[in-house]
């Protein structure tokens, strides 16, 4: 290729009409340069400056003190009910408990011998012991004492004599409570009375022959038992609190 010419205007005297030419003059000028000889500002590109921040990222810190804890917020709606979780393993027996201790009183005594009928009361003295729990009853009184309140039954059985009167009573401590009688007859037969009570403590139970007035007896001989008194408790009840 030939090398471009380059015209050179010097020497004295004015310069060539028109000026100086260079041989690529006909060729636009870049973009955004200033043309010189008209002083026009051609187009020029925006320069933005740019910083690539992954360059300039340091290292992690120390994480920071646990900040005061916020205040709590409204309680939310009840969730739904979860489904059944699976059935544990069974435990271990526990330790026994202490045995409920129940309270009991019962009495059955019989008498051996006749008895007939005094100016004064008396009370029925037995002689033979079937059942005496605890010695509630007193064999030489002839009388349950009461040692637990409660609710009892009491049960009189005798033998009538043969044309005399049988009178006697089941007694509360000096009150009648249920009457055992028969008329005089020619025949002696067996006559019994029950009565359930009520007890507090230290009551007494026992049997009245009534007194001579009334020509009155009861039968027994040494061989049978034909006069019994029985009773026992049948519900205990606790004081209140």
């Amino acid at each position: 290729l030939a090398s471009p010419v380059l015209l050179l205007c010097g020497g004295p005297g004015p310069p060539p009409s028109g000026g100086c030419r260079r041989c690529c003059d006909h060729l636009e000028p870049p973009e955004g340069t200033r043309d010189y000889r008209s002083g026009r500002a051609r187009n020029m590109p925006e320069v933005r400056t740019y910083i690539n921040m992954t360059i300039l990222k340091g290292d992690k810190g120390d994480r920071g003190e646990r900040g005061t804890p916020g205040k709590v917020g409204m309680e939310g709606p009840s969730g739904s009910l979860g489904p059944m979780g699976l059935k544990g393993s069974k435990g271990q027996a526990g330790a026994p408990g202490d045995p409920c201790k129940v309270h009991q009183s019962a009495f059955s005594v019989g008498r051996r011998k006749a008895l007939h009928s005094l100016e004064t009361y008396q009370a029925l003295i037995f002689d033979t012991i079937f059942v005496n729990a605890d010695n509630h009853f007193n064999m030489f009184e002839g009388k349950f004492v009461c040692v637990i309140t409660g609710v009892y039954f009491f049960n009189v059985n005798i033998h009538t004599w043969n044309f005399k009167e049988t009178y006697l009573h089941i007694m509360l401590n000096d009150s009648e409570k249920a009457i055992i009688y028969a008329q005089p007859s020619d025949r002696s037969i067996m006559q019994s009375q029950s009565v359930m009570l009520e007890l507090e403590l230290k009551d007494e139970v026992w049997v009245r022959l009534y007194k001579r007035e009334r020509e009155n007896a009861i039968y027994s001989d040494d061989v049978d038992v034909y006069i019994t008194f029985n009773g026992y408790l049948i519900r205990e009840q606790h004081s209140e609190l």
